[in-house]
């Protein structure tokens, strides 16, 4: 997977149509891809501990700019810089599914998402999300596999809160403000993943393939151990989640807008569980000194 941050792009794009505002894009200006402010301090903190406490005994998340409801399946799709300068046709298709794993004491949702450059699969990931009784969606971890010319080549950026030092983060606010410091997404020494996060701009107006928003939130996201990366603008549509990804500097520029979002009907989502389920079984032979530490997915109907 080519791109300046490692936390998953999409974690979530809810099938909210309706919330879709009636203009013709040829109509409507965009916001502003330049960030509203600059960041002078390389490095964010933790918005707040991680405490299992802190979480419901059921994974849900219903956070209004990140909402996660199993069955939803979104594309966003674009183009990303590759090493050589050419652009290269990228798309990221995440589905919610309907499995959950328990990570450093908390139940998280497991998003499946996969990664394409020009068509070939680079990265299928597992993301592990959880959303505290505060309303704060969490990044708890990571298990993304990657591929070179259609074969499995390993994983070695997985990481999961509370082994090898690792530490979750806040991948959505409850209440995100202009005035909210940089937090923190993410932290793991041992693969050197480092990524923050801070609100650049709300209340905008933007508009993509599948039509126009309004009242969308945009972070700014960088990662301090990446300097040459830059930022990544990420917009967040109410109700709906993620809509588009711009570059503000940097290499590997990446482009992404919301290309579709549909529910997937029964057994199009048994398909991917069952795709999940076998990726998850492959972490504790593939990543073992990570995924040892935990327990295998289950099915969230079994956690009431």
């Amino acid at each position: 997977m080519v791109r300046s941050r490692r936390q998953s792009i999409l974690l979530s794009v809810v099938v909210a149509l309706p919330l879709l505002v009636a203009v013709p894009q040829s109509a409507a200006a965009t916001a502003s891809a330049a960030p509203a402010k600059s960041f002078a301090s390389p490095s964010c903190d933790p918005i707040a501990a991680l405490s299992a406490d802190h979480f419901p005994v059921r994974a849900r998340i219903d956070n209004k700019w990140l909402p996660l409801v199993p069955g939803a399946n979104t594309v966003l799709s674009g183009t990303v810089e590759g090493d050589d300068g050419a652009l290269h046709q990228h798309s990221i298709v995440a589905t919610v599914t309907d499995l959950t794993k328990t990570i450093n004491g908390v139940r998280t949702l497991v998003v499946f998402e996969r990664d394409f450059d020009n068509g070939e699969l680079q990265e299928s990931e597992l993301a592990f999300q959880a959303q505290d009784r505060v309303g704060r969606v969490w990044n708890i971890g990571e298990y993304p596999e990657e591929y070179e010319n259609g074969k499995l080549a390993g994983a070695p950026s997985t990481w999961l809160a509370g082994v090898a030092r690792a530490t979750a983060g806040v991948g959505m606010l409850a209440n995100p403000q202009p005035s909210t410091p940089s937090y923190l997404q993410g932290r793991a020494p041992a693969v050197d993943f480092f990524d923050c996060g801070m609100v650049a701009k709300t209340h905008q107006h933007v508009c993509v393939p599948v039509g126009c928003f309004n009242e969308v939130l945009v972070i700014d996201e960088w990662a301090p151990l990446d300097p040459e990366g830059g930022h990544q603008l990420k917009y967040y549509a109410p109700g709906v989640g993620s809509i588009k990804v711009a570059a503000a500097g940097g290499v590997n520029a990446e482009a992404l807008t919301l290309a579709s979002t549909s529910t997937l009907n029964p057994a199009a989502l048994a398909k991917i569980r069952d795709a999940v389920i076998a990726q998850d079984r492959r972490g504790y032979r593939v990543a073992k000194n990570v995924y040892a530490h935990t327990s295998p997915v289950g099915r969230l109907a079994a956690c009431h």
